[in-house]
């Protein structure tokens, strides 16, 4: 169950989930944070409105938000890139996307859920109170990431966690997976989550239709996982999962 914002504190909210990998579950989306002896780094960061609990889930790990080695962005929706433009404008912090998912990033594109989408469907008391958050979380003001970088495998590897990343275009064209493989976790941004404020369900699922670009190739493009040997899964929205990747895999069909 995600927090509600004006309850939200680090000590209930921010977890190790594996040696080094701290998981923050945000008011409605989460964000990641990988620390090892070289220093730290974010994966994804939340909605605009999240950028205070951002900081103070690092501080709250003894970490100086300034020193950051780099953001890693899953995708370009604003729930995942609502603290790039402050770290990269105030800390001088890389953000850094997949190559496909640069223009999105970097607001030259737009790969997100239209209001037409959202409003047939406001009648919904889920989607209602979703579409209230999304707006009072500061969505339709949020700035992009325009001094954003495309990442390579090279300066992936030279990072806190050694992350490798798994594309997985459909959600948006660049969304990818990130692999620790030194703790066995996976963050799979909206890969797929464990719950979502639209959704009745808990555990291993796919978003709605509606936020995907291509729902099709987003169920397709799943198999890029199979093989990879994590058991602790990072998802955008719901609490952490401590299962074998593939077992969460096979909850999700085909």
């Amino acid at each position: 169950m995600q927090h509600r914002t004006n309850e939200w504190h680090p000590g209930t909210s921010v977890s190790e989930q594996a040696p080094g990998v701290y998981f923050a579950e945000g008011p409605a989306s989460n964000w990641t944070v990988v620390r090892d002896q070289t220093g730290f780094i974010l994966i994804d960061s939340g909605y605009p409105s999240d950028h205070p609990h951002v900081i103070e889930s690092l501080r709250y790990l003894g970490l100086n938000p300034a020193d950051a080695r780099a953001m890693l962005i899953t995708h370009g929706h604003v729930d995942h890139t609502g603290s790039a433009a402050h770290f990269s404008a105030s800390y001088g912090t890389p953000i850094l996307c997949a190559p496909e998912e640069l223009a999105h990033v970097q607001g030259k594109e737009k790969h997100q859920v239209t209001f037409g989408q959202v409003i047939i469907r406001a009648w919904r008391p889920r989607v209602f109170r979703w579409m209230i958050h999304v707006i009072k979380a500061g969505a339709l003001a949020a700035e992009p990431a325009t001094r954003a970088r495309a990442w390579d495998t090279e300066m992936l590897r030279s990072l806190p966690g050694s992350p490798e990343v798994i594309l997985l275009p459909g959600h948006t064209p660049g969304n990818v997976s990130i692999f620790l493989p030194r703790a066995g976790a996976i963050a799979v941004g909206d890969s797929f989550v464990s719950g979502h404020p639209v959704s009745r369900k808990s555990g291993p699922q796919m978003l709605h239709n509606m936020y995907h670009t291509d729902p099709a190739a987003a169920l397709a493009a799943i198999h890029r996982l199979d093989g990879i040997n994590a058991s602790v899964i990072l998802p955008g929205h719901g609490p952490a999962l401590r299962m074998p990747l593939a077992e969460a895999l096979a909850a999700l069909g085909s």
